[in-house]
Order: C-alpha cells, then sequence, then structure tokens
C-alpha cells in the first residue's frame, strides 16, 4: 500500500515537473521587440490663436460655415468646440487652421475653445 502511494506521488511530482519544463521552453521563445518607457517632465507652452474669422453661409448667414484662425506655431492637429460640439480641423503650412462648422447657428456662439497639438 506504501509502495502505491509512493508510485502515484513520484508520477504526479514528475509530470508536474514534465509541465513546468514544457512552460518554461514556450515562455523562453516569446520574443518581445525593443520598446521604450519613461517619465518626466517639461512646460506645456501653448499656443497662441489669432486672425480668428467666422465665415458665414452665403444663404443662410445665421449659421457659421467654417472658422479659420492662425496659430503661434506649427501643430499637426487642432479641434475646436463651439458651445457644445467638437469639430475638426485642418492645417496648412503648419499654422494656418481652417475647421469645419457647417449648421452652427450665429446666435448660439458665445465660445470658443481651440486645442492643439504638435
Amino acid at each position: 500500500m506504501f509502495f502505491k502511494k509512493s508510485a502515484k506521488m513520484l508520477v504526479l511530482v514528475v509530470l508536474v515537473i514534465a509541465l513546468s519544463g514544457f512552460t518554461y521552453a514556450f515562455a523562453a521563445a516569446n520574443i518581445v521587440p525593443p520598446s521604450f518607457a519613461g517619465d518626466g517632465s517639461g512646460t506645456i507652452s501653448g499656443y497662441t490663436v489669432s486672425l480668428i474669422h467666422y465665415n458665414l453661409n452665403t444663404t443662410t448667414p445665421t449659421t457659421i460655415d467654417s472658422v479659420t484662425f492662425t496659430l503661434s506655431a506649427a501643430a499637426t492637429i487642432a479641434r475646436i468646440q463651439l458651445n457644445t460640439t467638437w469639430y475638426p480641423c485642418t492645417i496648412t503650412g503648419g499654422t494656418s487652421v481652417s475647421c469645419t462648422t457647417t449648421g452652427a447657428l450665429v446666435s448660439s456662439a458665445t465660445s470658443l475653445q481651440v486645442v492643439a497639438a504638435n
């Protein structure tokens, strides 16, 4: 009886060791490409927005078709928020920005928020 328990225990130990070896071999075969991580801080300087122009619809001048403006430094992405709606923008030459706002009402245009990043 002691021999049967010992034999079962030996088989179990051998099985666990074999599975551990397979798991290690599988994990050792994984190749992870090099990557970078870091932590730091820097000043966020922001942009100066100038030459803001609201382009009204020619047929219905109570709506704003687009908003154009100039940034003080080059950006690669920009969005504007006119009241509570966000609109996409197109940047030309790094600093000239045009945002299509078709349907925005002049009467409800009380705030403009510009978000830009390089």
